[in-house]
């Protein structure tokens, strides 16, 4: 209650205190903000992350700092380092936990290896089949697509129509369908992601605008 005493006393000024301290902190305006302070601090120093994750890794050679480290070289694009970091935590208890098999076939998969992000990745799902069902697919998916094994990639596209969260899956069975001159099926696909788009709420319209921009392009074309 005592800030409707400052708010009483200075009605400006308390009005402007209580707004920055009690309300801006939760609203989506405070995360805006933290989003951009942080692209702010990357764009001037894009390394730390990385440097900080290597001094880790030289204090304390854990499996987990080499973890760390190996997501910093996803971030900073050295995917091929990633993937040995990843490949040299196999070992002893940790030959098959499932994250840092699913780490290595994502590293492979972006490095453009897709013949060993593939192998990884359906090992992964033999063994277990509950992890990240969504996301395996997808790496899967990428898989067989960047392998040239279209039939194998469209059966798990259009599964992840389905089931993959957000726009993404849809838009890539679409893209997939289009390449196999399938364009009436692709364009069903693509009228079925906007239409389900309409329905959401302005954030989802945020987070998935890259995929739904993609959609209305190839509409359009």
């Amino acid at each position: 209650y005592w800030w409707l005493f400052v708010i009483m006393a200075f009605p400006v000024m308390g009005c402007v205190l209580y707004y920055f301290i009690e309300v801006f902190p939760n609203s989506r305006e405070s995360r805006k903000a933290e989003k951009a302070a942080r692209a702010v601090a990357k764009a001037w120093d894009p390394e730390r992350t990385l440097r900080e994750k290597v001094a880790d890794l030289e204090s304390c050679g854990s499996v987990e700092n080499r973890v760390q480290l190996a997501r910093a070289c996803i971030n900073s694009r050295m995917y091929a380092d990633a993937a040995s970091l990843y490949r040299s935590c196999l070992n002893g208890v940790y030959e098959s936990d499932p994250e840092i098999r699913f780490g290595l076939a994502s590293a492979h998969l972006l490095n453009g290896s897709h013949s060993e992000a593939l192998a990884i990745a359906q090992k992964l799902r033999e063994t277990h089949p509950a992890f990240r069902t969504a996301e395996v697919g997808m790496a899967l998916a990428k898989s067989h697509e960047g392998a040239g094994n279209l039939d194998a990639a469209l059966a798990e596209y259009k599964v992840l129509a389905d089931t993959y969260p957000g726009e993404e899956g849809r838009w890539r069975y679409a893209a997939l369908l289009a390449r196999l001159n399938r364009g009436a099926d692709a364009q069903d696909v693509l009228h079925r992601m906007l239409r389900n788009a309409e329905r959401m709420p302005g954030h989802y319209h945020e987070a998935q605008g890259e995929w739904l921009k993609l959609a209305r392009q190839h509409l359009q074309a």
